[in-house]
Formats: structure tokens, C-alpha cells, sequence
């Protein structure tokens, strides 16, 4: 299935409004799956950019090269498919004129509705666009790499918060911590609430070897290290590379003291080799814009899976997803220990 923005992306080398030099160098950033782009850009040497487990593993499956962070340099082109979220999408197009050569095509794309028209007439301002056009409920602009086009690097930095969280775990330090995270990484700009509820109703007595499901950028995993328990070690599971990447920092400044490994990893399709005697998880439910439910609950039969036998769940999700059932039978025994603020949490063992 081929989403209409990415059609919207390659629309003027379809057309033939635009051309690739014979068997030059592409980076395209934010790559999907579900395109045969190798084809579509002809004899180009082509690099992907994903960061998202999922999808870059499609995309190794239909054959490209892909890597889930931007490498390389002097491009002949650069292509940038932008996604929802603003900050992510200027960072890659300032990737994108980072990495293609003087002179190089820039070519940008996306739906109208995740703001590729705005983004237009940002880089309007800084640089002179070729051309653009509209197609498939998107907007696709090129211009050529040069100085005036590289102003808009020095106009932007990568956009990076910092995460201020009060105290809400018993260690009796009284400072706040401060996590690392970015645009594009889910609840970047504050913690979540559902997250912040979790944490509030882990028990005191906790031990063994615990995992972090869908861990995000840490806040989870850190905020269970520093929590005075006998957890030994701490396993990370993210699907989101630049996320994992995050968690990597932050644990490594707020909880030091707890082994940790980090896996970037896709815990619908792939397995996990070992087994846990706990594991903290906030499940992910959407899928693009579309609610997914069953997306969670994949999560969910996986932590069933991964845990020993008497092994221990904690989980948050929105109050209206049905994951009952699934944790029922996942489980042998299930307790709902919060429900409060929209949110329900379950402490179900294996």
C-alpha cells in the first residue's frame, strides 16, 4: 500500500518535471515502505533514513539501504517525506541541506495536514523554491542546495526540550530530574500522565530482573531504578530509535547505579529472548493518526510471554481500550489498581 504523501513526494520525478543525475546519490529521510523507491529514482545509489523499527525493517525486507539515522555526505539529492510532528521535519530538512552536495536537489514532501504548507513558506523566506505542486491532499516543493538555502540551518536547532519532573519517586534526593528528549518522540515536551500515574502505583517491594516496554525516551526505567527496590537490572525496549537513544542518556545521568541494556526493537514482530520477573509498560495505540487497539494488545501477549512464571505486568492505558480481555488471558491472576484522570492501571501476573 502506497500512502499518498509519499506519492505526493516523488509526484515531479514521475512526471519527469524533475531528474536525478544518472546513478547519483539519494538520502531520503523519513522513508516508508510500501513504495518501490529504488525504481521510482531509477539507477540512483540510494540511502533511507528510518528510525522507526517497523518500518526499517520493511524496507530491509524490500531490499533498500536503510539506516535509522542520517549518515553520509555530499548527495546528489535529498529527499524529505515529513511526517506530524513540525520539529522532526525541519530537523530532517536541515539534514537534508546538510548532507547534499553544493547544487544538489532538494526535493520536500508530505499531506497538508502534518503542515508541509507552512514549511513551505518557512523556507521561502531563507531560500529561492523551484517549483511546487499540489497532489494526492499534499504538497511537494524542490530547490537547489545553496548558501542562501543553508541560512535555514543557522535559523533552527534540532529541537530538543528538556523534560523538568518533581519528584514523585521516594528516593529523598528533592531535586527535580531533567530528561533529554526531542520532537517527534511520543509526550516529548512533558511526561505523561498516564506514565506519572504508573509510577505512582508501583509497589515498594520490587526486585529482579525488570523490563521497560515500549520504554520511550526512559522516564519509566528511571524513575523504577531510583526507586529504593532490589531491581538488579533494567532492559529498554524501544521501536523509536532516536527515543532509545534518549533513554541510553538519560539513564545514564539519573540512574547510573542499575545495569542497563537498551534494544531497539519492534516488540510486535520480533521476539524477546529473555524473561523477566517484571516489566512496566505504557502501550502505544495508535497507529499513524487511526486508533489501533490490537496494536497494544500484541504488546500485552508479548509481556505475557516474556515474563517468568510468576513474573508481574504493570500497565496504564487509556480507560476506554479494551485490554481486559487480553490480559485475562494472558495472565493468571489481574488487579486494577488505579482508574482515575482517564487513565486505568493493571498489576497482572504471570
Amino acid at each position: 500500500m502506497i500512502s499518498d504523501r509519499l506519492k505526493t513526494l516523488l509526484y515531479p520525478l514521475d512526471q519527469g518535471t524533475l531528474s536525478l543525475p544518472p546513478k547519483g546519490s539519494v538520502l531520503c529521510l523519513g522513508a516508508e515502505a510500501g513504495l518501490p523507491l529504488a525504481r521510482a529514482l531509477d539507477d540512483a545509489e540510494l540511502v533511507c533514513v528510518q528510525g522507526f523499527r517497523p518500518t526499517f525493517l520493511a524496507l530491509k525486507r524490500a531490499g533498500l539501504k536503510v539506516v535509522p539515522e542520517p549518515e553520509g555526505m555530499d548527495y546528489d539529492a535529498a529527499l524529505v517525506l515529513c511526517g506530524k510532528h513540525r520539529g522532526q521535519n525541519e530537523a530532517w530538512i536541515a539534514q537534508a541541506l546538510t548532507r547534499a552536495r553544493k547544487g544538489g536537489l532538494v526535493i520536500v514532501g508530505g499531506a497538508k495536514t502534518d503542515g508541509v504548507v507552512s514549511l513551505h513558506k518557512r523556507l521561502s523566506q531563507f531560500a529561492t523554491v523551484a517549483g511546487r505542486a499540489s497532489k494526492h491532499h499534499g504538497l511537494v516543493f524542490w530547490l537547489e542546495n545553496d548558501d542562501d538555502a543553508k541560512r535555514y540551518i543557522n535559523d533552527i536547532s534540532p529541537e530538543k526540550h528538556i523534560v523538568t519532573v518533581e519528584q514523585d519517586q521516594p528516593d529523598n534526593s528533592g531535586t527535580p530530574l531533567v530528561f533529554q528528549t526531542a520532537s517527534g518522540m511520543f509526550s516529548h515536551q512533558q511526561i505523561d500522565p498516564g506514565s506519572r500515574l504508573l509510577v505512582q502505583c508501583l509497589p515498594e517491594r520490587l526486585k529482579g530482573a525488570a523490563a521497560d516496554f515500549c520504554a520511550g525516551w526512559g522516564y519509566l526505567s528511571v524513575a523504577l531504578a531510583r526507586r529504593d527496590t532490589a531491581i538488579k537490572s533494567i532492559d529498554l525496549f524501544e521501536a523509536d530509535h532516536a527515543s532509545l537513544e534518549a533513554a541510553r542518556v538519560n539513564m545514564a545521568c539519573l540512574a547510573p547505579g542499575v545495569a542497563a541494556r537498551f534494544f531497539w526493537h519492534d516488540l510486535v514482530g520480533e521476539d524477546v529472548s529473555d524473561r523477566y520477573d517484571l516489566i512496566v509498560l505504557n502501550p502505544p495505540f495508535h497507529a499513524g493518526r487511526a486508533a489501533e487497539p490490537a496494536l497494544g494488545e500484541a504488546i500485552i501477549a508479548r509481556a505475557a510471554r516474556s515474563l517468568k512464571l510468576g513474573g508481574r505486568l504493570f500497565v496504564v492505558a487509556n480507560r476506554q481500550l479494551p485490554y481486559e480481555r487480553t490480559l485475562a488471558t494472558g495472565f493468571a491472576k489481574v488487579d486494577k489498581v488505579a482508574e482515575q484522570d482517564g487513565f486505568k492501571v493493571f498489576c497482572a501476573t504471570r
